[in-house]
């Protein structure tokens, strides 16, 4: 008998002990396998140390931030990760093993995809060809299977709750909705990693909160996401965990409970940053421009309101609400079909970009790469780019006085350049945004329409760029402001007006400012009386 119990007691406590053994390896399967290790990663281009002894490290079901200014170095991780750069020393393991991509294609193939913030769709093909490029369903060897193709495109857009047709020419969407594809693009490679470079930088609030379900379901899954962004309400929403970079060297790793908002924002400057937002202009009761029933059939209609010298008027609405497409109109862009127009007092008639700038008004476009840049000139030529005339005597360029007034405006805003013959492809994201608002301050602008101007810059660049809408507008001038941030357009400015489905509902106040009504009213509110 004691043998006997003996006996049973010794095989209770190999079933014990075994259970707990493969409960503690499933735990540390599930909790900490890790996909991505980065060890002494170093990339040097002429003249410049981009990455220096960099680490990095990705556990699968997880959302790992990277974090830092312009410049700092996570663009180049990410391209080396996706072997569109080499590195120059250093080790990449992914799931323990060395790796050494020498081609996005390799990078795929092997589990790695990424959404990159710069978007180059081809705009010929349709949603479904763009999606599966270089991944076509064929039939009969030679041709390609539309119909199939087309169906693959719907079941990845029903999986982000994307309602575009399949067979719809890219050059027909919006950026918001160029940029959704491209995420369901990234997702539809079935990949272990995900590397999502500003994903939501074309993106309203409701399309946000689809990607971030998007981004649980990976999670859950076992996927890892690398996440980057320069919006700290998103790194705090979705991640949990933040790598700072700064200046191309590693700085910290943080859970991101752990950390607050301020201590990020230190950690990426090298510095205590002040107030987020700079407001010292002051609104006078002159008008500046009066916009009286803009209309544009099926884009927009009856659209009014009033901007004041010294001012800063804040236009807010989602995805579709067509505050861009007035922008196109009030700049000449586009031409209308009813309205009025008066500028300091004086009725104008505006039909092309020509009229608007000889009439003082400026346009920085939320595009800076498609509309605002000639990436492939140097800063110089970008900045002279409107303002030959000024420049000119004659047929020729006085080079001189064209270097020396952009070599003043770069000096004010603070655009970071070696030179001014550097090609502006190879600038930071804020001081490629620099460039463009230098070549319009150049004009001597009155007007200033600015189209989400902070898209994909930093935190420290957002900030001059905020002091700058400031001075320019307590100089006696007047800006309107598209921004799909509620913290920036509730921060920056004087008067808040509420597109929705290409209307003006509604304006608010600065002392009546209040986040709930306005996601309310742009989600589903009712016209006001606009004045």
């Amino acid at each position: 008998m004691k043998y006997r119990d003996n006996k049973i007691m010794l095989i209770v406590r190999f079933f014990g002990t075994y259970i707990a053994y493969m409960n503690k390896e499933a735990k540390g399967v599930m909790n900490s396998q890790t996909l991505l290790t980065v060890r002494g990663l170093t990339k040097i281009f002429p003249g410049v140390r981009a990455l220096d002894n960099v680490e990095f490290t990705l556990e699968e079901g997880s959302v790992h931030a990277v974090c830092g200014e312009n410049g700092a170095g996570k663009s180049t991780l990410m391209n080396i990760l996706m072997g569109l750069y080499q590195k120059d020393s250093g080790e990449i393991l992914f799931e323990g093993k060395p790796v050494n991509f020498v081609s996005p294609r390799q990078a795929l193939k092997n589990g790695i995809a990424i959404i990159e913030q710069e978007l180059n769709p081809v705009i010929e093909m349709t949603v479904a060809e763009n999606m599966f490029l270089g991944r076509e369903d064929v039939k009969g060897k030679l041709f390609v299977d539309y119909k199939r193709l087309e169906a693959r495109a719907r079941k990845a857009l029903n999986l982000l709750e994307i309602n575009i047709n399949p067979a719809t020419k890219m050059k027909h969407l919006s950026l918001a909705q160029i940029q959704l594809i491209e995420i369901a693009k990234a997702i539809s490679y079935n990949s272990k990693v995900i590397i999502m470079d500003e994903p939501t930088s074309a993106l309203g609030e409701k399309d946000t909160e689809i990607l971030f379900k998007i981004i649980n379901k990976l999670k859950a899954q076992g996927k890892g996401i690398i996440y980057v962004s320069h919006r700290m309400k998103e790194i705090f929403t979705i991640s949990d965990t933040i790598t700072v970079f700064r200046d191309g060297r590693y700085i910290s790793t943080h859970k991101t409970p752990e950390i607050t908002r301020s201590d990020l924002i230190s950690l990426m400057i090298g510095r205590k940053l002040e107030e987020e937002f700079v407001k010292k202009n002051i609104v006078s009761d002159v008008p500046a421009i009066e916009i009286k029933h803009y209309t544009k059939t099926n884009v927009f209609e009856d659209i009014s309101f009033t901007g004041h010298r010294g001012e800063i008027v804040g236009i807010f609405g989602l995805m579709g609400s067509s505050r861009s497409e007035f922008f196109h109109a009030l700049f000449g862009v586009d031409s209308l079909d009813g309205g009025e127009l008066f500028l300091f007092g004086e009725k104008k008639i505006i039909t092309s970009p020509n009229m608007a700038k000889k009439e003082h008004i400026a346009y920085v476009t939320e595009d800076r790469k498609v509309s605002g840049l000639v990436l492939k000139s140097s800063v110089l030529d970008n900045i002279s780019l409107p303002n030959l005339k000024r420049f000119s005597r004659g047929i020729f360029i006085n080079s001189k006085f064209e270097k020396t007034q952009v070599t003043k405006i770069t000096n004010q805003l603070r655009v970071k350049t070696p030179t001014l013959k550097q090609l502006v492809s190879r600038l930071s994201g804020g001081n490629q945004q620099k460039v463009v608002l230098s070549k319009w301050l150049l004009t001597e602008p009155k007007i200033l329409l600015l189209d989400e101007p902070t898209r994909g810059i930093d935190v420290g660049a957002k900030r001059e760029l905020y002091s700058f809408m400031s001075d320019f507008a307590d100089e006696g001038n007047c800006v309107l402001m598209i921004s799909s941030e509620l913290p920036e357009v509730m921060g920056m400015s004087d008067r808040i007006v509420v597109f929705k489905e290409g209307k003006s509902i509604a304006i608010r106040e600065r002392k009546d400012f209040n986040q709930d009504d306005l996601m309310s009213l742009a989600s589903d509110g009712i016209k006001e009386k606009v004045v």
